[in-house]
């Protein structure tokens, strides 16, 4: 009598095993998981805060630099720190003069409202050749302490 057995043998199967395939999808997400920053970064820009009472307006320091961007119909913007007028081909020799010996490196950019941003732009552009370490807007907003 022959011991032959029904169907179960040791053959090749058709079906898919997917279990391989999971675990290499989990791995792969796992990956990118880490990979991925947790926070955006974006432009840090240093902002002043209004003061508490907007009765009282704090004395302007002399150690605070404030480079004011003026809207002029019809022409290029005018330039100004510190309310002192400066031309824009001066404006990269005198802040580098005056971040020269200063351990704080702090500037703020006001501009016209009416002005194209790429003028503010270039501004700030031009306080990090300066090696300015922190550039801050001042906004209309911020100004009238909202």
């Amino acid at each position: 009598m022959s011991m032959t057995t029904g169907g179960g043998g040791g053959g090749y199967s058709s079906d898919i095993n997917v279990t391989p395939m999971i675990d290499i999808l989990l791995v792969l997400l796992i990956i990118f998981m880490v990979i991925v920053p947790v926070t955006p970064k974006g432009l840090s820009a240093l902002v002043p805060q209004p003061p508490k009472d907007p009765t009282k307006q704090p004395p302007p320091s002399d150690r605070t630099i404030v480079v004011q961007v003026l809207y002029r119909p019809g022409a290029a913007p005018a330039y100004k720190i510190n309310e002192a007028d400066i031309a824009k081909t001066d404006l990269l020799a005198r802040l580098t003069e005056i971040f020269a010996n200063r351990a704080e490196r702090v500037m703020f950019v006001k501009g016209d409202d009416d002005l194209n941003f790429a003028y503010i732009a270039e501004v700030i552009d031009i306080g990090h050749a300066a090696n300015v370490d922190h550039i801050g807007m001042m906004t209309p907003k911020i100004m009238a302490g909202q």
